[in-house]
């Protein structure tokens, strides 16, 4: 197997594998975030997401979604982007355990980052540790490949998984660069940082970065709602980027309902399609989105009323628990391609991610390159 640089004509760049302890843990934001402002210093950035996880069916080159966004939205040109080698679905672990895909996935990895350019190239990594093992393209593989170090993204969810933080440690050993804590509660913000923090550190863990949690990260575009839905939209077609943070049904009175809803921002509110006075008082207060199932119409009142307010109303042919089931998996669960979660990752790695110290760690010099 051909070592990295050989025989591409370009100085080999440094690489960082970016892992995960488990899916949805903010790492391909925490990227994102990460190259903008590597970028501002001045760093050539490339990327890249061998092992796939979101193929769009309708576009035909093979390209996971992931690396289309970071692509855009980091201008990064094409030799700046590594190849994806293989989707991680059923029917392509099916094969690979039935013995009929014979590829060599560590050489064609190391292949793929041939003449790949940047000052620095961020792999990502599968949602965890493990996951890509099938194909010998783990996290602790990768990093073996590139002889790189490991940047490990885990949500926080609170001190007891400080033990598999040095389970981690003891596996890796010294590949493991640091980590990031994201998705820390408000209320565990201060034992995170002033507890667990001090503790992984003194334990030769270091702590690049604390993300808070974020009810926007875990929103959902009324547009995505529509997709996942299959849902009927029956007015205000122009406000489906309005964003979706919580979810709350009406079935009840009307005065519970306006307590209920009252105490929640920038819902999604499900109701049966013959419940007007739960309609207009989710109408009055902070819902982006009114869904209506049974795939009853609502009265012309309703209409009226939602697009004065400018509030989208769907209409959905399922009953409310599916509803509410495909919602409750989505939130939390959708990619990071709308422009204001964008600017929000840029802002929280600017305020919670040591970047000099980084930098420094990887023993790269911005002013020099």
């Amino acid at each position: 197997m051909p070592k990295l640089g050989e025989t591409t004509g370009y100085s080999r760049p440094k690489y960082l594998i970016v892992g995960s302890s488990e899916p949805y843990s903010g790492k391909t934001s925490t990227i994102l975030g990460l190259a903008e402002k590597l970028q501002t210093r001045g760093l050539n950035i490339g990327y890249s997401k061998p092992l796939g996880t979101c193929l769009n069916a309708t576009e035909k080159d093979g390209i996971d979604e992931d690396v289309r966004f970071l692509g855009k939205t980091l201008d990064l040109p094409q030799n700046n982007l590594g190849e994806t080698l293989l989707f991680l679905e059923p029917d392509t672990i099916a094969k690979q355990l039935q013995g009929h895909d014979r590829r060599d996935y560590p050489e064609s990895f190391v292949q793929s980052l041939q003449g790949l350019q940047g000052d620095l190239v961020l792999v990502e990594g599968p949602s965890t540790l493990d996951r890509g093992r099938l194909f010998d393209l783990s996290v602790p593989q990768m990093s073996a490949l590139l002889e790189s170090p490991v940047l490990l993204v885990t949500r926080f969810h609170s001190v007891l998984d400080t033990a598999a933080l040095i389970c981690v440690k003891e596996r890796l050993g010294d590949r493991l660069l640091g980590i990031v804590l994201t998705d820390i509660p408000a209320d565990e913000w201060e034992r995170a940082s002033h507890v667990v923090a001090p503790f992984l550190e003194g334990r030769g863990i270091p702590v690049f970065g604390l993300l808070p949690m974020s009810n926007l990260l875990h929103s959902v575009s009324v547009a995505e709602l529509v997709r996942r839905l299959k849902a009927e939209v029956l007015c205000c077609h122009d406000r489906l980027d309005l964003m979706v943070e919580t979810l709350r049904i009406g079935a009840m009175n009307v005065n519970s309902a306006l307590k209920y809803f009252s105490a929640a921002d920038n819902m999604a509110v499900i109701t049966g399609g013959d419940r007007t006075d739960i309609q207009l008082a989710a109408l009055e207060t902070a819902t982006n989105c009114l869904i209506l199932t049974g795939h009853l119409p609502p009265t012309p009142m309703i209409i009226s009323r939602a697009e004065e307010l400018e509030i989208p109303v769907l209409s959905v042919d399922l009953d409310t628990l599916t509803t509410v089931e495909i919602i409750e998996q989505t939130l939390g669960h959708v990619r990071l391609y709308e422009p204001i979660k964008v600017e929000y990752i840029k802002h929280a790695i600017a305020e919670h991610f040591a970047l000099d110290r980084l930098l420094d760690a990887l023993g790269l010099d911005p002013v020099a390159v």
